[in-house]
């Protein structure tokens, strides 16, 4: 709900701040007094048209703020959530004009489209006025207040679900076969190479392996003669290192005296004697068993030459092949048979129209029950609204073609029958603005229970009636306040009676200059604007205890 609204250099608002509670909130003053300011800066907070006039003279901005309690609005809080907008319960709009004409808007603090401010906007709150931003005269809102009423919300997600499902599927069907000459030339092409592919059965790391393998068998002959020759330098040769050792080693042991300092030397040469031995004999054995295997490089550089070539086939590295031969056998058993394929689209197509069929149809039986309850217990308001001539009719008309849409396949449209025997048609062609605002009330009175959008604003509601009926239009905000929050700007005293909240505009010069103000009131100050609105300016004993006695019975209302 709507908890503040704060209003800087708008029209004749210097500066406006209020506080606004649950229940129905009245805004009352004399005509030209700035009323208006109030619902025009909520409008542009939603992402109403703006204009360079509405910025006070002499400002260089103006600077509207509105603050919503979304606790209670989920829809609201996923909204935000989904454009990594939310801040807990708290949700601030705030739309700023220069006096150029540009304008920008924040949502939380964070700079924004004007369309996001619009659609978030359309789940805080509703104003029903004669201005062109009235919700009632969309068809997709008489679309959700019908479905609404009916409860049949969730059937309507599950529809507009199918239907979806079932336009992707469509539209991918139409695609496969629009294409059809490339596909099956694309099929071919996708057998022929995992063919080919399965055909050379690449292994995990068989390239590295057979890569490591053909260095060794090709380099067999070097091998073999370098070990050939390293075993006859180690102890086969006329001056081998096993000589040379023992000769070091027999000089040593031929000192005259004893040097300790050479023990250490002298027992590695030992240990090198010994290690040149066995590493000769190792050589030896080597070369013995060792046997260059020309079929098997052969083999080898056979199998690396299939690989090389299937990647240079495919303009790739040959370490991409098992990718590339994954990749395509999928493309190939969704197009030959698979998920993708024709028959199988279609078969699924004819499912997914016979589930959006089935859901439409209850769909549509649920909104036709709906339809008739919902008329008659409107016809029933609108009686008690001044109004009993006027028909009221949810009109469902079917889909061109029978063509399935989101929505179902039904159009949902409001009509009226302003005099009997007149045929009934859209609300924006026979409705004045005055009936359009009692239209509004009425419908919003026999849905408040069902309704989502918690903050309703109506703009001159009680336009051209008076008497008991204004009575029965204070009866029935106040009714609407109980279960959400309301705002009405009115000029009768049984409608601002009623009220929870009364806020008074009045206006004043000062300096040259003339201001706007906005105050709330308390209980006398309520009862002496009461008076004021039943006989003007001279308010005698008798207006003041008529305006008591309208106070106290209102404030006990209850419809």
């Amino acid at each position: 709900m709507l908890t503040q609204l704060t209003v800087s250099n708008y029209a004749i608002a210097e500066r406006v701040e209020l506080q606004f509670n649950r229940g129905m909130t009245a805004l009352t003053g004399e005509t030209g007094a700035g009323k208006s300011i109030v619902l025009d800066a909520l409008g542009l907070a939603m992402g109403g048209r703006a204009d360079a006039g509405a910025v006070r003279h002499g400002a260089k901005r103006a600077d509207i703020t509105a603050s919503f309690d979304i606790s209670r609005i989920p829809e609201a809080r996923s909204w935000l959530e989904n454009h990594e907008l939310d801040d807990k319960d708290d949700c601030i709009l705030r739309r700023t004009i220069s006096k150029d004409g540009r304008s920008k808007a924040f949502i939380n603090g964070q700079p924004c489209p004007l369309s996001q401010l619009k659609e978030l906007g359309g789940l805080l709150m509703d104003i029903h006025s004669q201005h062109q931003h009235q919700s009632l005269l969309r068809k997709e809102t008489h679309r959700k207040l019908l479905d609404e009423f009916a409860g049949a919300e969730s059937l309507a997600d599950e529809t507009r679900s199918a239907w979806k499902a079932w336009h992707q599927t469509r539209q991918k069907l139409q695609q496969r076969q629009h294409n059809a000459d490339e596909a099956e030339a694309r099929l071919q092409l996708l057998r022929y190479q995992v063919e080919e592919l399965d055909r050379l059965a690449l292994g995990e790391d068989e390239q590295t392996t057979l890569e490591a393998e053909q260095a060794q068998l090709s380099q067999a002959d070097a091998v073999l003669h370098s070990s050939h020759q390293a075993a006859l330098l180690c102890t086969e040769d006329e001056v081998s290192a096993a000589d040379l050792v023992r000769q070091a080693l027999y000089q040593l042991e031929q000192l005259p005296v004893d040097v300790p300092a050479l023990t250490d030397t002298i027992q590695m040469l030992n240990e090198a004697q010994i290690q040149i031995s066995e590493a000769g004999d190792n050589l030896r054995r080597f070369v013995d068993d060792y046997e260059a295997d020309p079929a098997r490089l052969a083999e080898v550089e056979e199998r690396l030459s299939a690989i090389y070539q299937m990647a240079r086939k495919h303009r790739i590295t040959p370490e991409e092949l098992p990718e590339l031969h994954q990749r395509l056998s999928q493309e190939l058993a969704e197009l030959d048979g698979g998920e993708g394929s024709l028959e199988q689209l279609q078969a699924e197509l004819e499912n997914l129209r016979a589930r959006f069929d089935a859901l439409a149809t209850n769909l549509t039986e649920t909104r036709r029950n709906a339809a008739i309850e919902l008329d008659q217990r409107i016809a029933r308001e609108l009686a008690q609204l001044s109004m009993p001539s006027v028909q009221f009719v949810s009109h469902l008309s079917r889909n061109s073609d029978d063509e399935p849409a989101p929505h179902g396949m039904e159009e949902v449209e409001f009509l009226v029958s302003a005099n009997p025997g007149q045929p009934a048609r859209s609300l924006a062609k026979v409705a004045s603005g005055g009936e359009l605002s009692r239209i509004s009330l009425a419908i919003q009175v026999v849905v408040a229970q069902t309704s989502t959008t918690p903050t309703l604003v109506f703009d001159e509601v009680d336009v051209g009636i008076g008497g008991g009926t204004a009575e029965v239009v204070g009866r029935l905000l106040r009714s609407l306040g109980e279960n959400g929050q309301v705002l009405c700007v009115t000029h009768l005293p049984q409608v601002a009676a009623q009220c929870h909240q009364h806020l008074f505009v009045s206006k004043f010069t000062e300096k040259d200059a003339t201001y706007s103000r906005i105050e709330s009131l308390d209980d006398q100050g309520r009862i002496s604007e009461v008076a004021r609105m039943l006989g003007g300016v001279d308010m005698t004993e008798q207006t003041i205890a008529h305006a008591r006695e309208m106070f106290v019975k209102g404030q006990a209302t209850h419809h």
